[in-house]
């Protein structure tokens, strides 16, 4: 994929997450430089829903830009950074703060998937807390690579980390299963919260069929459906 191709995509996923409400003023989605895996792109610190190929800036996996940057950057890229050096594999990057995801981050009850859509999540959400290692007088924000680092070392095998009381990370290959994902990723929160009403034992996935979903591949036309729609739903079109 080139880097101009790139480039639009990230802005269609900015676009995507803020019209889904994945994002909202806050939040971040980057991915990793198709040529040079050593870098990545992540847009200057504004709004995912304004932004434009103009705000997109190329970065080392340190967090540095790689051409000189006035504008405010945002001060979690470190949590990208960390997880680009960390797995190989991964090519793409979000942090969110939806909040139908976030009693899961503070309490004791499991996310795991219940709906078809998201069975690539992985099984057992790990819930990452900063002050475990960090200590208990940060702004929980992961602001440095010793951070994003110790961050990324809990999402594999799964896509899908939570923060504890602060939000959640996905990863993923490519940025249209990284949206995808993100975008389901919500409902199946709200639909695990209220089965939880119910007083009933909860039906999950089953191990097999989380397996049977990681196997899809997230670029086939079936996948890129939603990507095509949601694009078009969010007013970028015309960067598809």
């Amino acid at each position: 994929m080139s880097i101009e191709r790139t480039i639009k995509d990230l802005v269609i996923a900015n676009r995507i997450l803020a019209n889904e409400n994945v994002l909202d003023s806050f939040g971040h989605v980057s991915v990793r430089h198709p040529e040079r895996p050593d870098r990545y792109f992540l847009a200057r610190s504004c709004s995912p829903g304004i932004v434009e190929e103009s705000d997109i800036v190329e970065f080392t996996l340190d967090g540095v830009p790689v051409n000189p940057e006035k504008r405010p950057l945002y001060l979690e890229r470190h949590l990208h950074g960390g997880m680009y050096e960390t797995h190989a594999g991964v090519n793409a990057v979000l942090h969110a703060h939806a909040d139908d995801l976030l009693p899961f981050t503070i309490t004791d009850i499991p996310l795991r998937p219940v709906i078809q859509s998201v069975g690539d999540m992985g099984a057992k959400i790990p819930v990452w807390d900063i002050a475990d290692k960090f200590g208990d007088d940060t702004d929980l924000l992961v602001c440095t690579m010793d951070q994003g680092r110790d961050l990324a070392r809990c999402v594999l095998p799964n896509k899908v980390a939570l923060l504890r009381g602060h939000g959640f990370v996905s990863v993923d290959v490519n940025l249209i299963g990284l949206v995808r994902l993100a975008v389901f990723l919500p409902r199946n929160a709200r639909v695990l919260l209220a089965a939880t009403t119910l007083g009933t034992p909860i039906k999950g996935l089953k191990s097999g069929e989380i397996a049977a979903r990681l196997r899809l591949d997230p670029a086939s036309p079936s996948m890129r459906r939603g990507w095509e729609y949601w694009a078009r739903e969010s007013g970028c079109s015309d960067l598809l």
